[in-house]
This record gives C-alpha cells, structure tokens and sequence, in this order.
C-alpha cells in the first residue's frame, strides 16, 4: 500500500494536538457530549480513510482480509504507530502496537482507545456485514502494548468483550450498556426519592459511573445477579464504591420496595456486635432494659449490606452462619427461634481466602456468602471513568457549596490522571471537597487542587510506610473538611464517620487538630 495519501492528510503533531485538545474540552462538556465526539470523529476519519485508500488501489468492491490488513495498518502506522499483525483467519484478525500514535499523553485519555474501535470496526462492518473489537491489552491503561481483535462473525465473537458494529454504527452491546445503565441508575433514583429523608444538599442520588471496560462488566452481573436469590460478596479496596454495587443490586431486586440495611460491622464494638445484628432480649445483659430488634429483623424482606463482614467476632460469625443456613435467629438471651426473609449481601477490602487460611474467618461461612462474587477494580485501574466521575462530583459538590465551579482546566485535571488515588473515589471526593471549600465564589474553574503526587517507590518494603501515609493523609484530609462542614460539632462528625465520638477525639488529638477553631461565635 501507498503511504502517501495517509500521510499527506495532517501533520502528525497537528493531529495529536488538536485531538487531546478536543478531547479536554469535551470533558468539560458531559459524559454524553464526549462519548458522541469520540464516535463522530472516529467514524467520519474511517470513512474518509477507507475512501481513501480505495481511491489510491482503485477498488470500489467489498474489500477482502488482506486489503482491509493493509487498510487498517497503514493507516495507524503512517500517523505514528507501530502496528503489526499478530494473526489472520477468517473469523478473527487480531493486531498488535508498540507505540501509540497519540504519543504517551494516551494515558491521560484512555477514551481515545474508543477511536480505534470504532475506526477498525466500522471499516470491517462496512466490507463483512459484521464486527466487534475486542481491546485486549491498551497502552493508555499501563499494559505496555496494545492488542486489538476484530471477530468478523457473529458466532466467533461470542463470550469476548467489546463493541459490536453493523454498517456504519456500533450497536447491540454498547446501546446494552447505556440501556442497562439507564435502568439501574433510574431504579436506585427512585428508591432513593421514595426515602423519608427530605432531599437535600447533604444527601445526593445514587450514581454509578461505568465508561470503563471492568465497571461495565460489573453492571452487567448486576442485572443477572439482582432477580436471584443468592447471596454476594462484594470485594475491593476502601472507597471503590462497594455500598453502592449493593444498593444498585437491590434496586433490580424483587425486594425493591422493602428495606436495604447498611452496616459497618467495624464501627461497631466486638461486645455490642451481636446484639446490634441479632437483637437482644429484655435482661439478656447488665442495660438490656427492654427488646431490641436487630438490623436482620428491620431488613426483613429486604437486604442486609454487611460491610467489613471480616471484622465480625467468632461468635457473631457462628449466629450468622445459621441464619444463612436455617433462615432462623435468636436473639441474644433468648429461647425462641425467629424466622428471617432477606437477602445478604457481605464486602470487604481483605483477602478473605487467606483469613479462613488462618483461621480468622469460618471457611464453611465463606463458601455460604460467596456463592456469587463482584471484585470492584480500584480507580487507579479505572482511568476511563475518571472524568466522568470529576463532573459528576464537582457537579454535587458546587450545589451542595453554593459556589458557581463548573469543571477544572487543564493542568488540574492533567493532576489527577496522575495520581494513583489509594483511597480510590472516597478521596477524589475528599481532595475536591476541600478544593470547592476554599474556591472563590464566583470561580468557573477549579484551578488548584491540594494534592501532592507520589514520587516514585524505589523498594518494595516501603509499600507498607507509603500505604500508611496515604490513609493517614485521607483520614486528616476527611476531619477537617468535616470540621468546617459541622463547625467543630464532634457528635454530628461522628455520626457522619460511623464511629464513636471519643474514637472522633482521638484522631483528633493524632492530628494535632481543635475542634473549638472551626466552632462560629
């Protein structure tokens, strides 16, 4: 193939430039706004190349596995790639990338991955009827390399990941997600106006965001998950959002419209653990002065979120195991037996296989709550959800602030895709939070952010010291915005936490920080 007509079209720095900068500004704009962008650009430039390259071979037939091969490779190439094929058969082609041709800025745009979907895509369905693009391996998500499949039949592509094209469209599986999505998030929406509390600024709707390959696939267990009967075990680090997958499986539950009951088996002191769970009979102990109904019978019907489910004491792991089982409790101090209908979901950021290795947590427990398992990514391995998840935060956070912050600039946003984010969507609120706080008030534009970025870990073993800090500078980063958020009210901050006022006091005292500065006169 002639490179000349590929390489003739744009300088490759113009190229580069003019569509990272498209791409920022479209961030700005709305997840839609971006996503319609991405699709234009990339199917009008495929076209425009197919054209193209018919015009150079002087062919206006369908174009066959070889030609489509040069068509596509020489297109990356001659705009700064380095592609090559990996293999050909006629069910599959699958081409591998050394170098990106939007240099190493990629990383800080892993959508654009999108253009080349849909660019190899739309050129194959235009000439075999059909495709879907499988990116295996990307070099925007830290892979090293990129690895791109393109199935040209329908039976061939089926259980691979990826977007479906025919004609000149992707169809099928994305509009599946955006559907799927839609439905969900509309179905915890109207729980969540359905709820007692009135609407405020503290209190937002649910939202999950899913422009990334993993939280997509996450949505889409959701919805096979959420008409059964069986129980979930949430995994992921702190802040990834576990809470939420839960209540969005309630939302397509047959349990809709009965209670979903969050607790932090944590906060909650080892002593007092069985009686909030399972409730405790009037004199089962010194201040047991009448019945108390625990958080299995105020779920009945529903759903039981038992966060840090690793936490639990051996005893309360034992009572939990028969309510799984028999679908019966006692309450502590009783004799008689009561029946339970509800659903359990359990999370946790430990490896509960190696718990029940040593013998921290009852394996026959482990198998009961595990039947089905959702392993949330950390953000760090999430970057295409990254932007989309700025807007929506800035969004809530300048209604909740009355301040006019619409989006952040560049440099800004060039921060946070740096940032590897330990404490995951928890502190990018926490981080923007504190920002919005001490914006000016008729800022537009977020343009600082209190965020020092890691230097480079050199050994292994500091991973441990690095990890420490980071939560530490979290942790100091939440007390104080609540702080200011409560005006040093330290019953409400601990409300707010989940714990104890005096475990309040006490990271305080850590932190060298006084409560009585941030109380009004």
């Amino acid at each position: 193939m002639d490179s000349k007509p590929l390489s003739d079209l744009t300088p490759i720095f113009f190229l580069q430039t003019f569509i990272l900068e498209l791409m920022h500004a479209s961030e700005q704009q709305g997840q839609k706004h971006c996503e319609q962008l991405i699709e234009h650009i990339a199917q009008t430039a495929g076209f425009f190349f197919e054209e193209t390259y018919r015009e150079n071979i002087h062919n206006s037939e369908r174009l066959d596995n070889e030609s489509y091969i040069e068509l596509i490779l020489g297109l990356k190439n001659n705009i700064g790639g380095k592609f090559s094929l990996a293999s050909s058969n006629k069910d599959c082609i699958t081409v591998t990338n050394s170098c990106c041709p939007f240099g190493e800025k990629v990383t800080n745009f892993p959508e654009l991955c999108r253009m080349t979907s849909s660019v190899f895509g739309g050129i194959a369905a235009r000439n075999f009827g059909y495709a879907k693009v499988e990116i295996k391996k990307s070099i925007a998500r830290h892979d090293g390399k990129c690895e791109v499949c393109i199935y040209t039949q329908p039976n061939s592509a089926k259980g691979h990941a990826g977007i479906e094209y025919t004609n000149t469209a992707p169809v099928k599986e994305m509009q599946d997600i955006n559907e799927l999505h839609t439905r969900i998030e509309a179905s915890m929406q109207q729980l969540w106006h359905k709820q007692s509390r009135p609407i405020s600024k503290k209190h937002q709707p649910p939202a999950i965001i899913a422009k990334s390959p993993m939280m997509q696939k996450i949505l889409q267990s959701i919805e096979v998950i959420a008409p059964t009967l069986a129980t979930v075990l949430i995994q992921g680090q702190t802040g990834v959002g576990k809470e939420l997958i839960a209540r969005a499986i309630h939302a397509m539950s047959d349990r809709s419209q009965k209670p979903f009951i969050p607790i932090n088996c944590g906060a909650i002191p080892e002593s007092l653990i069985e009686s909030a769970l399972f409730g405790h009979e009037k004199g089962a102990f010194t201040g047991a002065i009448e019945v108390h109904q625990g958080y299995f019978e105020r779920a009945e019907g529903g759903t039981l979120f038992l966060d840090e489910v690793d936490s639990l004491s051996a005893a309360a792991q034992t009572r939990l195991l028969r309510v799984i089982q028999e679908g019966e409790l006692e309450r502590v101090g009783g004799k008689q037996t009561l029946p339970v209908d509800l659903r359990i979901i359990s999370a946790t950021n430990q490896n509960l296989d190696d718990l029940v290795k040593q013998g921290l947590f009852r394996h026959d427990l482990y198998y009961r709550i595990n039947v089905v398992r959702i392993n949330i990514p950390p953000l760090s391995e999430r970057l295409e959800d990254l932007p989309y998840l700025v807007q929506l935060i800035i969004q809530r956070l300048s209604k909740k602030y009355n301040k006019a912050v619409e989006s952040v600039s560049r440099e800004v946003m060039q921060k946070i895709r740096a940032y590897s984010w330990p404490g995951n969507v928890r502190e990018l609120e926490n981080v923007l939070e504190r920002s919005i706080l001490f914006a000016k008030a008729n800022a537009k534009e977020m343009i600082e952010l209190d965020l020092d970025l890691p230097g480079k870990i050199e050994n292994i073993n500091e991973w441990k010291e690095f990890k420490d800090h980071a939560v530490s500078k979290i942790e100091l980063v939440f007390l104080e915005t609540a702080l200011i958020q409560f005006q040093g009210n330290i019953k409400m901050i601990a409300e707010n936490m989940g714990i104890t006022s005096r475990a309040v006091y006490s990271k305080l005292k850590k932190y060298e920080l006084n409560s009585a500065d941030y109380r009004k006169n």
